[in-house]
């Protein structure tokens, strides 16, 4: 069965427009904060994993870093390392120390080659929502390739948790990525909840959802790339921890007089475990967690726990 490739439509430039919803968050929260941890480590590109070259997106190394052709870039390898050796564990301590809980956006290979992170995760009540099977560039695979990775990565998250994803998040879709995930997730006879390769708003919203019937809708969770630690991973990034929490900070508090004038938003954070996993970056994540928790009505959310309470406050409407 072929999937449509263009089932994005007409773009939205309008969206909510100056009337947005206002969200009811739990306790009267004027704000949701979604952590979202990115675990991806090993599933990058290295001749390990078969490929003609090796990573070079998130270099540390600064300007003008090429990719081995045909080679290992062990030192390219080794700060991937980090992530899944020290850097995972760090954050997941913390998180534990302030009892909130993030989304996993955990890319299938990864989970695979440490099953002590999927453990961790598990019993440490987080979500496991799907990043995909690897985390490379995927402009080239065939629809077939793709079906079976979404397969892959489908059977690997319900191994590691229990159960499979109820959202979807590639960071490099292509415009049949959308359509094909919905389909595979129909056939393998699961709900796909909620997609979130989108950055085009700071509330959820819907869409029909591709090759479903006309009164099905898929929820929309935009994520961000501006709140998020993939900037400190450049030489042009964040470079001191009171320079990522005082970024952090001033989006949180601008959604907060938001919220307080009685219009919630949603707030993401996408956090990395080689990046936000070093000791000094993590320092900045901690003095944003310790500003917040100091603050009245703040949530933090699952993005299961964002879906389920949109579609019950908020449920989709067919055009």
């Amino acid at each position: 069965m072929q999937t449509n490739s263009e089932d994005y439509g007409p773009r939205d430039l309008v969206g909510y427009g100056p009337n947005p919803p206002k969200p009811k968050w739990p306790g009267g929260a004027k704000i949701a904060i979604s952590l979202v941890l990115n675990y991806e480590e090993g599933s990058e590109h290295t001749p390990v994993n078969g490929d003609k070259v090796t990573e070079t997106l998130a270099s540390e190394l600064g300007p003008g870093v090429t990719p081995h052709i045909g080679q290992r870039d062990v030192n390219m390898e080794s700060l991937y390392e980090y992530g899944s050796r020290a850097g995972v564990w760090r954050i997941l301590r913390l998180f534990k120390e302030k009892a909130i809980h993030c989304t996993a956006y955990a890319v299938g290979q990864a989970l695979e080659m440490n099953k002590q992170v999927g453990q961790a995760l598990k019993e440490g009540g987080h979500e496991f929502a799907s990043h995909g099977w690897r985390w490379i560039d995927r402009s080239s695979w065939t629809e077939n390739e793709e079906e079976d990775n979404v397969r892959k990565t489908i059977k690997a998250i319900t191994d590691a948790s229990g159960a499979p994803p109820k959202g979807w998040y590639y960071g490099m879709a292509s415009p049949r990525s959308r359509s094909l995930v919905a389909r595979v997730f129909r056939e393998e006879g699961i709900p796909l909840e909620y997609w979130c390769d989108d950055y085009s708003d700071d509330l959820p919203h819907w869409i029909p959802m591709p090759g479903g019937k006309s009164d099905e809708g898929l929820l929309v969770i935009p994520y961000a790339l501006d709140t998020n630690d993939y900037k400190e991973a450049t030489y042009l990034g964040f470079i001191t921890p009171d320079a990522f929490f005082q970024y952090l900070k001033a989006a949180f508090d601008e959604l907060y007089v938001e919220g307080e004038a009685g219009s919630p938003k949603m707030l993401s954070i996408g956090l990395h475990c080689r990046i936000i996993g070093r000791p000094a970056r993590l320092a900045g994540l901690r003095m944003f967690i310790d500003y917040v928790q100091a603050k009245e009505g703040v949530w933090f959310a699952k993005r299961e726990e964002i879906a389920e309470l949109w579609k019950n406050q908020f449920p989709y409407q067919s055009k």
